[in-house]
């Protein structure tokens, strides 16, 4: 009995001089920077492209955009998402969406900032070329922005690339332009007239035919000499508390465009009857919903029978902008990563020190600089179409490649980044789970993979010329990098091939590759376009960290990010 309880007493007791809830060896907040100063890669694709980051404002823009107080925002915003409210407590419709105040703080933000207007100002419907006014300026903002919150950016986007459209209509672009040029961010709910700035959204997709909108079935009929009465169902309309919206439906002369505000003319509200809001994957912040038309009234927008030919130009812009932004998340991704591998030790070594790790950042790091580099030269095309060919041609050819790549790339780079964080990446306090789930938005809308690659083909197809002028100029541009020859001569031959649909993706992966080398090449230090050409266009690209890239590999993570 005695040797028993001895034995007992034993038992292990914790130091009392020992805390256990000391927090040590765990990442700082990655808040309060300048997302604009800290990246290298921007500011060099900016410069190459005609802007000046500190009097086109940018560096102020960054630094405005990565304080605490911004991500907070983006965080919040997404963790309260809207809701509808169909009927008002007397039982008449209502039909209204109602969103957290975050969410109207980014709003007003962006508008402020002129994200939804700027490349508009000072013109009649025609895109200014001012610098401050520029697509790369635009670009660089949508980007930086995406980093905070992505969700928000839906109806900018849409309000932004909606004149392009209502170029169609002189007589709503002149009622409407004004009110999209406005700074002021109005989220009442009253008649356009009536208020200090609108947003405008879209609705094409229908249940039955989702990408093909020439299956569509909403039909219009006409009450006047441009206005119609609408009526049938869109399956996603983004949006909804926008002003009014771009839709496609069926009229006496085929398939047309037509702007369908809120409010009536006489000041009632317009007959669009949400169904439900969207529980989608991501996009929280964002409202996306399905509606019935019951006669709503609209203006036609364009000739009958002319409506995706009128709708194009403003899908092209929104393109872009998935392009952008796209880009954005990858690049807060690896931010994010970067910090946490120069302040987490595992081993007794920084993540940062450890050759494996390095590689996997450095590899991100080039992936992102290349998207970065692509984006920003694909929208100084955008600014230079209006009085250069070869830039026209470029944007038209280069825009569905661009998005293919990039967008579907994100995903897979946001993943990587999660995995370098490990356990504190995956969950929810972590920004990456929201970031995760965020990228895979912008390769389904405006078209996916498939439809970007066939798009390619399509523009081949009609525009032969133009495409040999494309692939002629990144020829010249990526002169002597390794694989580029062969890149332009596997996109040929699939172009001169029979069955080119089968291949459509594999060409429009090496023409978009092609691309961001050549982009690389105008605005990286040297050995980065090299090192990019070798490792994605010369041989099979490798999963993310086995890609050689020897000694660029401590360049690269510096671009990166600076120590903070």
């Amino acid at each position: 009995m005695t040797r028993i309880v001895a034995t007992a007493r034993r038992r292990p007791t914790v130091p009392t001089s020992f805390d256990t809830h000391e927090v040590f060896n765990q990442t700082p907040p990655f808040a309060d920077v300048n997302l604009a100063a800290l990246d290298a890669p921007l500011l060099d694709a900016l410069a190459a492209n005609g802007i000046d980051p500190i009097s086109g404002g940018l560096l102020s823009f960054g630094e405005t955009w990565g304080t605490g107080e911004q991500l907070d925002l983006g965080r919040i915003a997404n963790e309260n998402p809207p809701r509808l409210r169909t009927f008002d407590p007397r039982g008449f419709r209502a039909d209204v969406v109602e969103f957290h105040p975050a969410y109207h703080a980014l709003m007003q933000a962006s508008v402020e900032a002129g994200l939804h207007a700027s490349t508009w100002d000072g013109e009649s419907g025609e895109h200014a070329a001012g610098h401050g006014r520029s697509h790369v300026a635009r670009s660089a903002r949508h980007f930086i922005v995406a980093q905070v919150e992505s969700g928000h950016l839906c109806p900018i986007t849409m309000t932004h690339a909606s004149v392009a459209a209502l170029a169609a209509a002189p007589e709503r672009l002149r009622d409407w332009l004004p009110l999209v040029r406005s700074r002021q961010y109005d989220p009442r709910f009253l008649p356009f007239w009536e208020k200090r700035g609108v947003t405008l959204g879209m609705g094409m997709t229908e249940k039955q035919g989702g990408t093909d909108v020439r299956a569509n079935t909403t039909r219009a009929e006409a009450t006047g000499s441009d206005e119609y009465e609408i009526t049938g169902h869109k399956w996603f309309m983004s949006a909804p508390m926008c002003d009014a919206f771009l839709v496609l439906a069926q009229a006496a002369g085929g398939l047309t465009c037509f702007l369908v505000p809120r409010f009536r003319p006489d000041g009632n509200v317009n007959a669009l009857r949400f169904q439900r809001l969207k529980d989608k994957l991501g996009n929280r912040s964002n409202a996306s919903s399905e509606v019935e038309f019951t006669g709503a009234f609209a203006w036609r927008v364009g000739e009958e029978g002319k409506g995706v030919r009128t709708i194009i130009e403003m899908v092209q812009l929104t393109r872009l902008d998935c392009v952008s932004g796209s880009a954005g998340l990858a690049r807060m991704a690896l931010a994010l990563a970067v910090h946490n591998a120069r302040h987490r030790s595992v081993f007794r070594r920084k993540l940062v020190d450890q050759p494996a790790m390095r590689a996997v950042l450095a590899d991100l790091a080039l992936e992102v600089e290349a998207t970065t580099a692509l984006t920003l030269r694909l929208a100084r095309s955008f600014d230079l179409a209006g009085t250069d060919r070869s830039e026209a041609a470029r944007a038209r050819v280069l825009t569905p490649a661009a998005k293919f790549i990039v967008c579907k790339a994100a995903p897979g780079l946001v993943y990587e980044a999660m995995e370098c964080l490990g356990g504190n990446g995956y969950v929810e306090e972590s920004p990456l789970p929201r970031i995760f789930r965020e990228a895979p938005v912008n390769a389904i809308w405006e078209g996916s993979g498939n439809v970007m690659a066939l798009d390619v083909l399509r523009a081949a197809s009609r525009e032969p010329e133009a495409i040999a002028s494309v692939l002629v100029t990144l020829a010249e541009e990526t002169r002597d990098l390794p694989g580029a020859t062969e890149a332009v001569q596997d996109v040929e031959t699939v172009l001169a091939s029979g069955n080119a649909e089968a291949h459509a993706r594999m060409a429009t992966e090496r023409l978009a590759l092609l691309a961001a080398t050549a982009a690389l090449a105008r605005s990286a230090p040297g050995g980065i376009a090299e090192a990019y050409a070798r490792s994605r266009l010369l041989a099979p690209r490798r999963m993310i960290g086995a890609n050689a890239l020897g000694k660029l590999a401590d360049g690269l993570i510096g671009r990166a990010l600076p120590f903070l």
